[in-house]
């Protein structure tokens, strides 16, 4: 009987010890797709101010072309609708509760080893309801297929985190 225990014991160590190992690479995997979440996001903020000043200079250039110069439109109106472009496409809010997510999952990871899988499973779905939100509001083909990278990366973590217990 002694035999069987001291074999189910070192069984036992065994898993545990590759579980651990598991679980570090997986915190590693996760970490890593954060930091790329983060830079991405990084890339989006320089970009975001430019989008409304092509947007004003868009617009005008349309209103032009519609009008064929026959019709003076003020400068302050369409400087008017730009405001409102920009105001409605504004992802300051979005970007900073996506980083804030993202904090809060690498804490969670680097904390006591002892992740729970339904905190983080929720991390994971604030950051995607950020992402969709920066997608929609992007108006832009560049911030949208880093949108697009962004998900990608999401989608893996929940993925990882789906082996978490």
């Amino acid at each position: 009987m002694g035999a069987v225990c001291a074999a189910a014991g070192l069984a036992a160590a065994k898993l545990d010890g590759m579980r651990d190992a598991e679980g570090a690479r997986l915190a590693e995997d996760i970490m890593l797709r954060c930091g790329v979440i983060r830079a991405l996001v990084a890339r989006i903020e320089v970009l975001a101010p430019g989008i409304t000043q092509a947007y004003h200079l868009r617009l005008k250039e349309r209103v032009r072309e519609l009008t064929e110069g026959a019709v003076a439109i003020p400068e302050d109106r369409i400087a008017v609708e730009a405001a409102i472009f920009a105001d409605k496409s504004n992802i300051t809010e979005e970007t900073v509760r996506l980083d804030s997510h993202l904090r809060q999952m690498e804490a969670a990871i680097k904390g006591d080893g002892a992740s729970d899988g339904r905190k983080l499973d929720f991390l994971v779905q604030e950051m995607n309801r950020e992402a969709n939100t920066i997608g929609s509001k992007a108006n832009n083909i560049e911030v949208t297929n880093m949108m697009i990278e962004i998900k990608g990366e999401i989608e893996k973590i929940r993925e990882q985190i789906q082996n978490v217990q």
